[in-house]
């Protein structure tokens, strides 16, 4: 049924994917398939008529592994794209869309790190402190196409940076990375709850303006990283 838009899985032959209810199906003769790469091309194409996104789910995160659309629809919009990206407007355009992208990003990096720095609310001892762990966690989380929890907009930017600040003291202050955790089933999001709560624990007391010395695992941890 290629006069059909769906989206489908990767089938068992190179030319056939797999429906949601399992059915298979043989890409037709004039089709082809298209990488994923080129966004613009692929919106193009998909959006001039039917196509076959196929995706492909491991573990948690979904891939592109392409769309299959006819050829020659897919050639004649390729050549066009082509001829548009070799003019001195596209040129300008992008320079400009560049420009606005880094600029958009810029301020998300500043407003991400200031509700870190929120988050912490570390007693004024330990203010310096804080921007360091701000600015380490920020660093990770906030970088285009990092996958994080800071690059979503499901959720608020106040829990988007608790849960970033949370997720890096697991890696850099805990044993999770090296831990043999059982395949059983809610067992990892066990282990994750409990060290959240260690690490919520630690927080505190940088909240409330304890002493702390050098044994302490979130000194170490930013030990050899280079102060913002």
């Amino acid at each position: 049924m290629p006069d059909q838009t769906r989206i489908v899985a990767p089938g068992p032959t190179e030319r056939q994917v797999r429906t949601a209810d399992g059915k298979l199906l043989q890409a037709p003769a004039d089709w082809e398939l298209l990488p994923p790469g080129d966004a613009g091309l692929t919106r193009r194409v998909k959006a001039a008529g039917p196509t076959w996104t196929v995706q492909e789910k491991k573990g948690r995160k979904l891939f592109s592994r392409g769309v299959w659309a006819p050829s020659e629809r897919i050639a004649a919009i390729r050549a066009e794209l082509e001829l548009e990206r070799g003019t001195d407007a596209y040129a300008k355009r992008r320079v400009a869309d560049s420009a606005r992208r880094e600029r958009k990003q810029s301020e998300y990096v500043e407003d991400f790190q200031g509700t870190v720095l929120t988050f912490l609310r570390f007693n004024a001892r330990h203010a310096a402190f804080a921007e360091r762990l701000a600015a380490a966690v920020t660093l990770h989380a906030t970088p285009v196409g990092s996958g994080t929890v800071a690059r979503t907009q499901r959720i608020p930017i106040e829990q988007r940076a608790e849960s970033a600040v949370i997720a890096w003291l697991r890696h850099q202050t805990t044993g999770y990375d090296h831990l043999h955790i059982p395949r059983v089933k809610g067992k990892r999001r066990e282990v994750r709850r409990q060290l959240a709560e260690e690490s919520r624990k630690l927080l505190q007391k940088y909240r409330e303006g304890r002493d702390i010395d050098s044994t302490c695992p979130l000194q170490q941890a930013l030990a050899n990283k280079p102060a913002p």
